[in-house]
């Protein structure tokens, strides 16, 4: 314990018992012991709270990386951009002919009985198929 050997222990012994007396000797030895034992408690909660600062500055340092990693690719986002579909209408009908643009076809109504286990479905023929 300490370095101090059982002769040494001794020798302390003897001294305290001289300076203290029999009397005063068991208050002081149990006023020692909760002293080590409170040293013993303030080092534990140090550690503790060593550790959970350790654990913090980790967290911190992965949340700084997933920073950098998102402003890297926000940084890459910028450089492109932004396109609606209005440009791109734009550009495509200046390359096309208006003459040669094709209007979309007609959507036909699908009419679909109700209350019925079955379904059908009617199509009208448009005037291309029929031709």
């Amino acid at each position: 314990m300490f370095g101090i050997g059982f002769t040494e222990l001794l020798l302390i012994s003897i001294i305290a018992i001289l300076f203290l007396g029999p009397d005063k000797l068991p208050e002081t030895m149990v006023q020692i012991a909760k002293f080590i034992k409170s040293i013993k408690n303030t080092v534990n909660d140090a550690k503790g709270a060593l550790e959970e600062e350790m654990k913090v500055s980790d967290l911190k340092n992965e949340a700084l990386s997933y920073k950098k990693q998102l402003d890297s690719a926000t940084n890459t986002l910028q450089g492109f951009k932004n396109i609606d579909i209005e440009d791109i209408l734009n550009e495509e009908s200046k390359k096309v002919p208006k003459d040669e643009i094709q209007k979309p076809k007609e959507i036909t109504k699908v009419e679909v009985e109700a209350k019925s286990d079955t379904v059908t479905f009617n199509k009208k023929e448009s005037n291309e198929e029929s031709k």
